[in-house]
């Protein structure tokens, strides 16, 4: 049997690498689905009607399993890792009450209006739905992102002894729920949300126009993906530079925070200056697989880089090595190349967007089938980053649950037994593979069937006889 730390460990980071997933789609899908509503409340042409109708319903089935999949999590901080409820609850409970009772219930209550009431209320009452429910999803993420940030940044608080048990007791409210670690992630997370919504929006959409211009088959409603494309290359030309710009930000208030999960970002062991920032770093030893600095191995850096990174500017800074610290480690690899892979990506992402822009200011952007393959190639690559920087966030955080006040492993329900722990991990990897798949299915449903009401949009395709009319000779 798996010993009931490590299984905990597991089933909890399973069921939050496919449940964050829900959030993200809801997160990012709201402020279009308030741009789209707005377009149609004020007589706009009646594409935005069906950009309304078509993406609500990836919101609702987004919203539906994302409950179920949030509320199973906060499930097992009792099930799981009792010893932190104990420890944290009076901090830790507040914020993830507080999302129920007010941002939940806020999204829940307006989202029926939103998906059924628009032929029985007023286009304003209407639009009011909208700002409401996508209000409660973003409200929803302050409060969880207090909660996470305060494991991250613990601030206001006292241990004190209760009942034989030392806990946190709040002493400033302020201090602890407004941390200054809170910003930085919310506005990150914020940020990758509606990327990562762009980026499949702009998959889904290239993947019908390449479908119509490059395989020759007729899609009555081409004129609705070409303003979904065009809407996500705008969304992703605002996200994609800020999320790179905010995380050089981010990134620096890690290094002056939490220094062991930054030396940890860079395989940082021994205190030192002038570190340089690997992009790939390959130990030619396998004992070394798991120390991606190891003496002897291939790597390719910028000089000074890693400490430009951690100063703001100054390649000679120093860095405090994984080694001046008195606790172990976290697991170094897996930070490094987390970190490593998410920056690139969101490189990529940059790239993207400006090459779709070029594209559009050329009048091309139909025509480009290499772009096309590329944005559909990259339509789930947003949310890969989105679990990549929470693997960075969370495992490099180890082996604190809250940081340098609660190990994880003293977070976990002491009387949980390994044979427990082994059979729930294994129930959790079935259920939520099954989830998954389920959702996956319903979304790719949506997609083929389609805008709803396409036969009363203007089509490229009805233009001519030809069912790819419009096309170059040469395509």
């Amino acid at each position: 049997m798996v010993d009931p730390v490590i299984a905990s460990r597991v089933q909890f980071a399973l069921t939050t690498i496919v449940h964050i997933i829900f959030p993200v789609m809801s997160m990012g899908l709201a402020p279009f689905l308030v741009y789209f509503t707005w377009r149609e409340v004020r007589g706009g042409e009646a594409v935005y009607e069906q950009l309304r109708r078509f993406w609500t319903k990836i919101f609702a089935v987004s919203f539906v399993v994302g409950t179920v999949t949030g509320i199973v999590l906060e499930f097992e901080f009792g099930t799981n890792f009792a010893a932190f409820s104990t420890f944290a609850g009076e901090l830790f409970g507040g914020p993830l009450a507080t999302e129920g009772m007010m941002a939940f219930m806020l999204e829940a209550t307006f989202l029926g209006i939103f998906v059924f009431g628009r032929e029985r209320v007023s286009d304003r009452l209407y639009f009011v739905s909208s700002l409401a429910v996508a209000a409660g999803t973003w409200l929803s993420a302050v409060w969880i992102l207090i909660a996470n940030s305060w494991m991250q940044l613990p601030r206001g608080y006292e241990l004190v002894e209760r009942g034989g048990q030392t806990v946190v007791h709040l002493t400033d409210p302020i201090a602890a729920y407004l941390n200054p670690r809170f910003m930085f992630m919310y506005v990150h997370m914020q940020n990758a949300a509606v990327e990562s919504v762009a980026l499949f929006m702009a998959g889904v959409a290239a993947y019908h126009i390449f479908k119509h211009y490059v395989w020759g088959y007729s899609v009555q409603e081409v004129d609705f993906w070409e303003k979904t494309l065009k809407i996500a290359i705008v969304a992703l030309l605002i996200t994609a530079p800020l999320q790179v710009l905010h995380g050089d930000m981010y990134a620096r208030h890690v290094h002056e925070t939490q220094p062991q999960k930054f030396a940890a970002m860079e395989a940082v062991w021994e205190t030192d200056s002038y570190v340089p920032e690997y992009l790939v770093a390959f130990p030619t030893s396998l004992d070394d697989i798991t120390n991606p600095r190891a003496r002897e191995l291939f790597g390719l850096g910028i000089p000074g880089g890693a400490s430009w990174l951690a100063s703001g500017g100054d390649p000679q800074a120093t860095i405090r090595g994984l080694n001046d610290f008195d606790t172990e480690a976290p697991p170094v690899a897996i930070v490094f190349w987390s970190f490593r892979a998410m920056v690139g990506l969101g490189f990529w992402f940059i790239l993207l967007a400006f090459w779709g822009g070029y594209r559009w200011w050329r009048g091309e952007l139909l025509e480009d089938g290499l772009l096309h393959k590329a944005l559909m190639g990259s339509s789930l690559l947003g949310i890969v980053a989105v679990e990549l920087g929470w693997v960075v966030t969370e495992v490099g955080r180890q082996p604190w649950v809250v940081q340098g006040v609660l190990k994880t492993a003293d977070g976990v329900s002491p009387g949980l037994t390994g044979t427990e722990a082994t059979i729930t991990l294994a129930g959790f990897v079935l259920a939520y593979a099954s989830l998954l798949a389920l959702y996956s299915y319903v979304v790719a449903r949506i997609i083929r069937a389609g805008p709803p009401g396409a036969e009363e949009l203007r089509t490229f395709a009805t233009e001519a006889d030809d069912p790819v009319a419009g096309v170059p000779g040469d395509d």
